[in-house]
């Protein structure tokens, strides 16, 4: 077992966990499991009221990584303006590709599938799974806007909604 760089992070640090968006970090304690000691990331995510454990030394292998800069954050509401990339190919597969791009962390690819998926008024109804994918991603991208400048969850929604709304405008 390789020992990996133990991340910098500390109690009441906002991280991004890819699989769940972003938590905070509530305390580092030391567990004993299967007769070993492990040092573990206590995270808590208050929006889904769920507690994870994470032991550091496997923390950057599973990807938790810090808040994105402000820079980063503004290359993804940039993103949010662009045109939809919406491909020709199978459900299915977008939907898989839509899930990969959610679930790997990486804001700016989150941002890429809240525009893809993002539908005005006057476009077609989204079927249920489309829903499900844009409001996650919509969450995701929503929640660490907040976290970064230190919005409330709302008024960060309202952010990324109005880029929306004016993208739709420009078109």
């Amino acid at each position: 077992m390789t020992k990996t760089k133990k991340p910098d992070f500390r109690p009441n640090d906002f991280v991004v966990y890819p699989a769940h968006g972003v938590g905070r970090i509530i305390s580092i304690e030391e567990q004993e499991i299967a007769g070993l000691s492990l040092e573990l990331f206590v995270i808590s995510f208050e929006k889904d009221k769920m507690t994870l454990r994470v032991p550091t030394h496997k923390a950057t292998a599973v990807g938790m990584r810090g808040l994105s800069s402000p820079d980063i954050v503004s290359k993804a509401m940039f993103t949010l303006k662009g045109k939809a990339k919406v491909k020709r190919a199978m459900w299915s597969r977008r939907a898989q590709e839509y899930e990969q791009k959610i679930n790997s962390g990486d804001l700016i690819a989150i941002a890429e599938v809240v525009r893809d998926l993002h539908r005005t008024d006057d476009q077609r109804e989204q079927s249920y799974s489309e829903r499900q994918l844009y409001e996650a991603a919509l969450e995701r991208l929503t929640r660490e806007v907040a976290a970064v400048s230190g919005l409330g969850e709302s008024d960060a929604q309202k952010q990324v909604g109005d880029v929306l709304i004016s993208r739709a405008a420009a078109a």
